[in-house]
């Protein structure tokens, strides 16, 4: 600082001319030096704000990402304030504006650790300073919260808040500002002096420091916008107690349809009040039992009900066509008592009210819309419209993007490859490398030496690339940077490879897996020969991952003569269309090469025939001593004469391997499902809750052509009962994808539903929330049929406790029977169905048992 405060304007223009030059080459030389400017950021910071002219530049000096954190941020305001001081205040006033502008929310690391944006504690510096009115931006409000909630949560003074230079400023923003409930609700607990944050805000309307009005109506304003992060401001408008005259009543019923379960608790506390106190008209006492009860939670539905019947009768009649969704609940109990309070209030009901309750109660099990029926009178059932399904629709896969047909495009789409892996991106970086470095490999390498000096240490050390931080391992994302590498620099890559080879780290994953790693590691010694080929031959042409025959076709007479890559000839070979043109093997015969001649044979035989899958079983024991049961695997025999590399992509493999890769298996065996489904089948349970993404092969196998069966039919029970909506939902598409091809085998899915259900490899709880989606996408008469198959071997025998949440599942399957217009017998369907009780499953078993009987 001394140094800086020291400088003329000549020299402070000399630095201000070399600084940003200076540091680019810095952030050039490789990941140590990186991490160096990281830990001098203070003093670059220091240095741009004291030499460099314009706000503008200043700003955006210390906006830069490499500069932008700092350990002590409010030491650094400080230090940068006190450099600025000689600057003329308007031009400060101009830097505190663009630096508030700036502000962005922190990225969810930050966030969690609940810090100020990056640069608000300067920018908040330079706003009091220069007493302006800073501009909005909901980062500037989040970073006021947090740094005032931590001085006074170290301070004994209950007056920080009040003399607070900026409270006047925020306190109207602190209702619309994103990311401030987190920090409310972080600092919002009892401080060494007994208070809060919140009490210190009720405090000062108390005081009249602030308005009253203002907090209220911010509360407010807040939950009629909906999002996230009302918890605190309810506990505010909790904390200030608001009057009767003070409830705007139509406000809090709009809120009522959507309000979060906080929210809602509190609106419902101050209608109540309302409404005792006779501000609330019959037209919004309607308007809020109605909203309740069309709400998806129960409780709130049982609050509606149970405000109708605390009601008047007349008051309640008001209200009765919100008891119409209440018939379609799936709780017996709070159904049978919507039709007991729609009984008493049936003398005062208006005729418009009368014949919506009639035709509702069409959609009541027999008993309760008999009881309807002696009070409203019965409705046609025949003029009733029934509910229209919808049609199961496929999901198709992403289309695939045109490929590459320049050097700048291969470098701009190495420099944005996405996360997870996307097996279809890599494919058309490595088509459009092995082309254009054919064509043109001077071009190819000096387009990618940006990359190149980016994604690798220099100078290039192989133990370094093995052994240090981001090691090479045996994955696809470091097989791509490799073929890159034998492009750049090919003696840097015969290095590395031969270490790679010497350590034997190029084996040891499944057998398909080794398939596709084998076209990489081949493409890596072409390039490392410093020899090229003009195309490769298995790039797909359809998102399955399927190749068209006649493009197979021209890209081996481009070849010539010229030999493919054996794995790559292999690759293209596995993904040819199961239907194949005969006539395409004469084109073929006249190719020169052997690849040629081969795929002429390949072409008249047909491809590869399907291999057998089988299953064996083995037994388990159950947790608790509950017995044992039979678990089956897939296995897989491959067809008799099929060369030995082929016959190993036909048996399973139990090789470890990262469950991400499996994303690569589909487009492998792209017209063989049930053989990807087996080998996915062997590692799929181990990962049956991870958050790898891992169902969605699943979704991508069934796209593919070939037989499906008991192997593709557990995958997906597997996945639907994962965990996580976006794995199950997964699932849930390969399901409606079988399902709108008409290739789903139900009978299949329904033994893998019970065996998985049983062995306790999935939860029923969430197979039955699974199959309710289904349902309602249209897939009703498939889950009928998967769920006769199912429940007889998951119906409790006579005297037996039945499985927890079995009642859902027969739910689901009364709604698909009745859909689907099912008749018939689920054996030991009528046994529980005659059990006295009034639970859930008893209910849901006659009535199912009522529909497929009548």
């Amino acid at each position: 600082m001394r140094f800086l405060d020291s400088l003329s304007a000549p020299g402070r223009r000399a630095v201000a001319r070399q600084l940003p030059a200076h540091l680019a080459e810095r952030l050039r030389s490789g990941v140590v030096e990186r991490r160096g400017v990281q830990s001098l950021a203070p003093g670059y910071r220091l240095a741009g704000a004291a030499c460099l002219s314009g706000a503008e530049q200043v700003a955006k000096w210390l906006d830069r990402r490499e500069l932008r954190w700092v350990s002590e941020p409010e030491a650094d305001a400080a230090r940068i304030s006190l450099l600025l001081r000689s600057r003329p205040e308007e031009w400060r006033a101009d830097l505190a504006v663009r630096l508030v502008r700036r502000l962005r929310p922190p990225a969810r690391a930050q966030r969690q650790r609940l810090q100020p944006p990056a640069g608000w504690d300067l920018a908040a510096a330079l706003v009091e300073e220069t007493s302006i009115e800073p501009p909005d931006n909901d980062a500037f409000v989040a970073g006021w919260v947090q740094r005032l909630a931590e001085r006074r949560y170290t301070s004994a003074s209950s007056a920080l808040l009040a003399e607070d230079r900026l409270l006047d400023y925020m306190l109207p923003r602190l209702f619309s500002a994103a990311g401030v409930a987190e920090r409310l609700s972080s600092w919002n607990y009892r401080w060494p002096d007994g208070s809060s944050l919140i009490q210190d805000v009720v405090a000062l309307a108390r005081a009249g420091r602030v308005s009253r009005e203002l907090l209220l109506d911010g509360c407010m304003g807040r939950f009629l916008a909906g999002g996230d992060g009302s918890g605190e401001f309810v506990t505010l408008r909790r904390a200030l107690r608001p009057e009767v005259a003070e409830i705007p009543v139509a406000d809090c019923v709009n809120l009522l349809p959507s309000a979060s379960s906080s929210v809602l608790r509190l609106v419902l506390e101050e209608l109540g009040r309302a409404d005792r106190a006779g501000a609330l008209d019959d037209e919004l006492f309607a308007e809020a039992v109605q909203a309740l009860t069309h709400r998806r939670e129960k409780k709130n539905i049982a609050a509606g009900v149970k405000w109708m019947a605390d009601a008047p009768p007349p008051r309640g009649a008001v209200a009765l066509a919100a008891l119409a969704p209440v018939f379609d609940v799936d709780t017996p109990a709070l159904r049978e008592r919507a039709v007991r309070l729609a009984v008493r209030l049936a003398p005062h009901a208006a005729p418009p009210s009368r014949e919506l309750i009639r035709e509702a109660a069409n959609r009541l099990p027999t008993q309760l819309r008999e009881r309807v029926a002696a009070a409203y009178g019965a409705a046609d059932p025949a003029g009733t419209e029934a509910e229209a399904a919808p049609t199961p629709m496929a999901t198709p896969l992403p289309a695939l993007p045109p490929p590459i047909t320049s050097v700048d495009g291969l470098a701009d789409e190495l420099g944005r490859l996405r996360w997870p892996n996307d097996p279809a991106q890599f494919e058309r970086i490595l088509a459009a490398l092995v082309e254009l470095t054919h064509g043109d490999r001077t071009g190819v390498v000096a387009a990618l030496q940006p990359w190149w000096r980016e994604t690798w240490r220099h100078p290039f050390d192989a133990r370094a690339a093995i052994y240090g931080d981001g090691a090479v391992k045996e994955e696809y994302r470091s097989l791509l940077r490799r073929c890159v590498l034998a492009v750049v620099s090919p003696a840097d890559g015969r290095e590395l490879s031969a270490l790679l080879n010497h350590q034997g780290r190029t084996t040891g994953a499944p057998a398909l897996g080794n398939l596709a790693k084998r076209r990489f590691r081949e493409i890596i010694s072409l390039f490392e020969r410093d020899r090229t080929i003009p195309v490769l031959l298995a790039t797909p042409t359809e998102p399955t991952g399927h190749v068209a025959a006649e493009t197979l076709l021209a890209r081996l007479e481009r070849l010539g003569d010229t030999e493919p890559l054996e794995a790559d000839f292999l690759q293209a070979l596995l993904r040819l269309p199961r239907s194949l043109d005969p006539a395409l093997s004469i084109r073929a015969e006249k190719l020169l090469s052997d690849a040629g001649r081969r795929t002429a044979a390949w072409l008249r035989d047909g491809g590869l025939p399907d291999p057998e899958v089988t299953w064996e079983f083995e037994t388990i024991n159950l947790e608790g001593g509950r017995g044992t049961a039979r678990v089956g695997h897939a296995r897989l025999t491959p067809p008799a004469g099929v060369p030995q590399q082929l016959a190993t992509l036909c048996a399973v493999s139990p090789d470890a391997f990262s469950p991400r890769e499996m994303a690569w298996w589909p487009p492998i065996l792209p017209s063989h499902r049930e053989v990807v489904a087996a080998h996915v089948l062997e590692f799929l349970p181990l990962f049956a809750d991870d958050t790898n993404g891992q169902v969605e092969v699943v979704q991508a196998l069934v796209h593919g052509d070939g037989p499906v069966g008991a192997a593709t039919a557990s995958t997906i029970v597997i996945g639907m009962g994962n965990r996580l909506p976006m794995q199950w939902a997964a699932a849930a598409n390969a399901f409606i994808t079988l399902a709108a091809c008409r290739e789903l085998p139900t009978a299949d899915l329904g033994r893998a539903v019970a065996d998985r259900i049983i062995t306790e490899q999935v939860k029923l709880s969430r197979i039955a929330g699974m199959l309710a989606e289904i349902v309602a996408a249209g897939a009703h008469v498939e889950v009928w049929a998967v769920l006769a198959e199912a429940l007889p071997r998951l119906l409790p025998d006579t005297g037996n406790k039945a499985r927890a949440g079995l009642g859902e599942l027969l739910k689901v399957a009364r709604r698909a029977a009745t859909r689907a217009g099912a008749r018939g017998d689920i054996p030991g369907l009528s046994q529980l169905a005659a059990r006295e009780g009034k639970s859930l499953l008893l209910h849901e078993a006659r009535h199912l048992h009522e529909v497929i009987s009548s």
